[in-house]
């Protein structure tokens, strides 16, 4: 059960040139040239942005222990819940392994969400740094995410399209990190090199694969603490090492 989700994208916003007295096709395409984003920061959601509940209170929503669980469960039915081959209760009917199904209560999939939905919360650090990301010039930022539908009820409660677009969830690309789809996808979507991408990512695994593809990679383990001075130190480095510059706080 690894956990993530997504809502709509919201649209870039844009910033217009200036006129130069430039012939009209030569304003339009310098225009363009500015407006495009030089950096693309893809974020992953669950425990790097946001409380993971799927360790601590996800088992204690069925009074079991996560091995407990993680034995209980079906082995493949959150990935394909994952991936969007399967919605919301068609997941909770294959919850849980074969042989759990005839003694375990079934699974209520509005509760479940509501429990889990509950503990979504921001990390600490996080919304300091998205906006400092969201007052940055030459920078789109971007959801890049392993979760399932569930990502509706993360964007409801805390907002996050304040900040960034929900543009890579799993659950619509149909793909997972670390597969290198999930990776290419969003590149090409972007127009982007690899390199002009940055995955910040909790996971190892994703930011090794993430590094292999071309791009360039975080491996969170806190915002303001941890290696190279936490991840929010890194990210600066990263996009100042491709000309840009990531803005102060807005409070400071």
């Amino acid at each position: 059960l690894a956990a993530r989700q997504r809502r709509a994208p919201r649209a870039p916003r844009r910033r217009h040139a200036r006129g130069s007295g430039m012939a009209a096709g030569a304003s339009d395409d310098a225009s363009a040239a500015l407006q495009q984003p030089r950096v693309a920061v893809l974020l992953d959601i669950m425990n790097t942005l946001v409380h993971d509940p799927f360790y601590q209170e996800f088992p204690s929503y069925f009074d079991m222990s996560f091995d407990d669980l993680i034995k209980a469960k079906h082995p493949h039915s959150w990935l394909r819940f994952e991936r969007g081959e399967i919605g919301a209760e068609d997941f909770a009917a294959e919850f849980w392994a074969e042989q759990e199904r005839n003694r375990t209560e079934p699974v209520d999939a509005s509760a479940l969400l509501a429990h889990v939905s509950s503990h979504y919360r921001l990390l600490d650090g996080a919304e300091r740094v998205l906006a400092r990301l969201r007052a940055t010039e030459g920078v789109s930022v971007h959801a890049l995410s392993n979760y399932p539908v569930w990502y509706r009820a993360i964007e409801d409660k805390l907002a996050l399209s304040r900040y960034l677009h929900w543009s890579f969830v799993s659950c619509h690309t149909g793909v997972r990190k670390p597969d290198r789809a999930a990776y290419a996808g969003p590149a090409a979507h972007l127009g982007l090199q690899p390199c002009d991408c940055a995955l910040v990512d909790d996971s190892q695994a994703n930011c090794e694969a993430a590094e292999e593809f071309g791009m360039v990679a975080v491996h969170f383990s806190g915002w303001m603490d941890g290696p190279g001075g936490g991840a929010e130190a890194q990210l600066e480095r990263v996009l100042a090492a491709r000309g840009v510059m990531l803005a102060p706080h807005p409070g400071e």
